[in-house]
């Protein structure tokens, strides 16, 4: 009995802050560490585009009454972001508050470099901003986030970190399993630099991009150069992988052209989803990736 008011009482404590994710993967974690839905906005669906959202009514609504914002960072949201932050008028949610959260922060990023200019697409010099699709990296993110909650909460500190470090023993129970699933895969080629952080993971070859510039539709004939560079590669086997919100145009002429098999993946698990349906957002990717589609 004392055991499970202890409980009861730490999953109430859970409950104390109000908390806001840009992404599902960002709620996934939030739900993992907290044990909770409430109190939890996530702004966008995972159908939609995190370069590209606009900012709206009901998340300056959320933002203006958030302890703590969870964000994927390295300016995958800087197109609407920062926008909504000020217009929420949350001082406790600016950037460098204790309420400010940046997952990208918290790890090494790949694709760091290149130019700042915004009219070479969506170009991210400070990194490349998606990683969430790297299992050990979001291991390393949910014990950062497990202290900042800790931080913000203190009554509830020892609840975030047994769940941080709970997640992280279900990813690495998983990695050997992925590995081997992944091993001798096909290469990829991804519409977008968007899942990198996977491929990078498990040692699975990206054989290019359907984006010359980040951001920008292919042109015909960077396609048929596409297909022509493809078409060379010793083995001459890949799959093609793009996100519900990118056209499936060009993908599909790739795809016809090369008679290569086309998949499409969300990058984002659930909008509602726990630790578990973040999990099973990667087995998806790993199953297509390992069988062809």
């Amino acid at each position: 009995m004392a055991l499970l008011t202890l409980s009861a009482l730490l999953s109430t404590q859970a409950l104390a802050l109000e908390i806001v994710a840009t992404a599902p993967s960002m709620g996934a974690l939030v739900r993992e560490l907290t044990g909770t839905d409430n109190g939890l906005a996530v702004l966008a669906e995972p159908d939609r585009d995190l370069h590209s959202l606009q900012a709206k009514p009901s998340m300056i609504r959320a933002l203006r009454d958030a302890d703590l914002l969870v964000a994927l960072g390295a300016d995958l949201e800087s197109g609407w972001l920062p926008a909504a932050i000020n217009s929420a008028a949350n001082r406790r949610i600016q950037p460098g508050q204790p309420g400010y959260f940046e997952a990208a922060a918290q790890v090494p990023l790949l694709d760091v470099g290149g130019p700042a200019d915004r009219a070479g697409g969506d170009v991210h010099p400070v990194g490349n901003p998606h990683v969430d699709m790297d299992p050990r990296r979001m291991k390393q993110i949910a014990d950062a986030l497990a202290e900042r909650l800790a931080l913000l909460d203190p009554s509830g500190a020892e609840h975030y970190r047994r769940n941080a470090t709970a997640f992280g023993d279900k990813v690495e129970a998983r990695m050997d399993g992925w590995q081997r699933q992944l091993d001798g895969a096909i290469g990829v080629v991804l519409y977008h630099r968007d899942a990198v952080y996977l491929l990078d993971r498990f040692n699975v070859a990206l054989l290019g991009t359907i984006e010359e510039v980040p951001g920008v539709p292919p042109s015909g004939s960077q396609l048929k150069q596409l297909a022509n560079q493809l078409g060379n590669l010793q083995g001459g086997d890949g799959i093609i992988l793009f996100a519900p919100y990118q056209s499936p145009k060009a993908p599909r002429k790739l795809a016809a052209e090369l008679g290569w098999p086309i998949w499409q993946l969300p990058l984002q698990p659930p909008v509602n989803a726990d630790g578990d349906g973040w999990l099973r957002h990667i087995d998806r990717w790993v199953d297509a990736i390992a069988n062809g589609g």
